[in-house]
């Protein structure tokens, strides 16, 4: 067993920032777009080596995204940067009719995703993203757990030709991936070998499988962790060749249960090896105000409600 540490509380967004800002300086090509929130992607230092290759939009989502279309067509690749809702919910068609449909190289990045939004409340809070995002023809589903690893997304991202939605988040949390791991999508992590349940997580949740699996081990239970960056494409073989192993699975996301991380694995589980699962996720209802830790606690979305749920999965075995 690997004992991941954490090597300081950092956001995740800032990890994007940091990729970009990378890209700019390896590939011409790749040019960044934004819908006034420049400091709440962390995009300034990308701006002031990039000027020319630069746009800021304003509050007007849907038109970025057809200008980020338009842009690809020319052989550059876009990156668009502004809050998760407004880069799904808000932009829908504009998403599916002139990006995905049309097979455009877009790479949509969205910061201050789910309930760690915090205090902005409900109407910020967005958890049918993914949902969003998996259904569309073609689209690839990223969401990343720490700032290391948001940092090797963004950068993997850009050599990846086809639409990306790359979701991350506001505060700061527990950094435990390695600096120089690299990203690989499509392909799932394991985290952490066990033989009496399996854990997948995804995003923030991930470091709260780690720490709950600390929890099972000292109540008896070894527990397998896998971190899965990539919703879509999901990473079946490490997912059923767990499963296989241990008998049950809980998964664990910052989202709605219906149609999120979890729907797609119950869907790959009934078709191949049906087995005990339960759900960490919000159960089909907004947010409200709140601190990160204070929301998290409210709605199952920590450690604690992982336990939970993989002692309640283990009692259906």
């Amino acid at each position: 067993m690997i004992d991941y540490i954490n090597q300081g509380n950092k956001d995740t967004r800032s990890g994007f920032g940091v990729g970009l800002t990378e890209l700019g300086r390896s590939n011409p090509n790749v040019v960044a777009l934004c819908a006034d929130l420049i400091g709440s992607l962390k995009m300034q230092t990308f701006i002031d080596e990039n000027p020319e290759r630069f746009f800021q939009v304003g509050i007007a989502e849907a038109n970025m995204m057809g200008i980020a279309a338009g842009l690809t067509i020319g052989g550059k690749i876009p990156f668009t940067g502004t809050f998760a809702n407004f880069s799904t919910g808000r932009v829908y068609d504009q998403i599916r009719q002139s990006i995905v449909y049309s097979g455009k190289n877009v790479k949509i990045c969205a910061s201050h995703a789910g309930l760690t939004l915090g205090e902005d409340g409900a109407t910020h809070q967005i958890l049918e993203d993914i949902g969003l995002m998996k259904m569309l023809p073609g689209m690839t589903v990223i969401n990343t757990c720490d700032f290391n690893q948001t940092k090797a997304a963004t950068i993997a991202i850009a050599d990846f030709d086809g639409p990306v939605y790359l979701r991350f988040g506001r505060p700061a949390v527990a950094n435990f991936t390695t600096e120089n791991l690299g990203f690989q999508i499509g392909k799932g992590i394991l985290l952490q070998k066990g033989k009496d349940l399996t854990i997948v997580a995804t995003g923030h949740l991930v470091w709260e499988a780690l720490e709950a699996a600390k929890d099972l081990k000292s109540q008896g239970l070894q527990a397998e962790v896998i971190n899965i960056h990539t919703i879509k494409p999901l990473d079946e073989d490490l997912i059923i060749k767990s499963v296989l192993k241990t008998g049950c699975l809980v998964s664990a996301e910052e989202h709605n249960y219906l149609g999120g991380m979890g729907e797609s694995i119950a869907g790959l589980l009934a078709k191949h090896n049906p087995c005990p699962m339960e759900f960490v996720a919000t159960q089909d209802t907004f947010g409200e105000s709140g601190t990160p830790t204070q929301l998290m606690s409210k709605y199952g979305l920590d450690k604690n409600a992982i336990v939970k749920k993989a002692l309640a999965v283990k009692n259906r075995i």
